[in-house]
């Protein structure tokens, strides 16, 4: 379902729907670029804020909480700041219980699609254009292309004659990829909540892969957005990024005995 009403999480109604759904067996669950963390030009330079890492840390002693990002686990970890009770890369490709076995496939399809990119795209550089290889997923940046439009339209094409095709998504400025069997967000999500037995989720993120949590359409799944946007399925949102570290003190609230 998208399209639907979104409603301001920290509006009287949105605040009471939050404390009714969270206690501490509930799967706190958050993407981490543009959501725990602000988006910036260079996606090595993202910075955690202090008030937020402290605060995830104490939630931590009090709820399941985990992190599932499009960066690789390797990546992740040295941006967290602390780790997390699960931690889900390449947008669940990566780290789920009991999807070990299936990684080492899925490398070995972004390794032969990374070579086969090299010739579809053989000007990227000078196109502004970033190949990021991740191991079990690709990410293909143009933020910094001179001409995003046309950069964003070479992405598509070179995506499109890849064998065998992958499973593609957009984000801000950039196009992931992934192969088809590999788990999404909202696969990751489900993946935590049965291995560890949790009845609910709260999830919350930024961006379009983030739809696939929100468009589980899930009862037992509390969607929230950073930033409102009326095509999303997520049915709460904030306003922005900035809003996350108020959003984890009153989690905690919730949750204390």
């Amino acid at each position: 379902m998208t399209g639907r009403a979104m409603t301001c999480l920290f509006s009287s109604a949105g605040l009471a729907a939050l404390r009714e759904f969270i206690d501490a067996g509930t799967l706190l669950a958050f993407d981490l670029d543009g959501t725990l963390a602000p988006i910036v030009a260079d996606p090595g330079k993202i910075v955690i804020p202090g008030d937020v890492i402290r605060r995830l840390i104490s939630l931590q002693n009090m709820a399941p909480v985990a992190v599932i990002t499009g960066r690789s686990r390797a990546d992740a970890l040295t941006h967290l700041g602390f780790t997390p009770a699960y931690l889900a890369g390449n947008h669940g490709a990566e780290g789920l219980p009991g999807h070990e076995g299936e990684e080492g496939v899925y490398v070995s399809l972004c390794s032969s699609w990374k070579k086969q990119l090299g010739t579809l795209l053989p000007d990227q550089e000078a196109a502004g254009i970033v190949l990021e290889d991740k191991g079990a997923t690709l990410t293909l940046h143009y933020r910094n292309s001179e001409n995003r439009e046309q950069a964003h339209g070479e992405i598509l094409n070179a995506i499109a004659r890849l064998v065998p095709q992958p499973r593609s998504g957009s984000g801000k400025f950039v196009e992931n990829i992934a192969p088809q069997a590999a788990p999404h967000k909202g696969a990751a999500v489900l993946s935590i909540m049965a291995h560890l037995g949790c009845s609910r989720a709260l999830f919350v993120g930024d961006d379009e892969t983030d739809e696939d949590v929100f468009r589980l359409d899930d009862a037992r799944i509390m969607g929230i957005r950073v930033g409102m946007n009326p095509s999303s399925a997520s049915r709460y949102y904030l306003r922005d990024q900035n809003e996350i570290g108020e959003l984890l003190e009153r989690i905690r609230v919730a949750i204390a005995p």
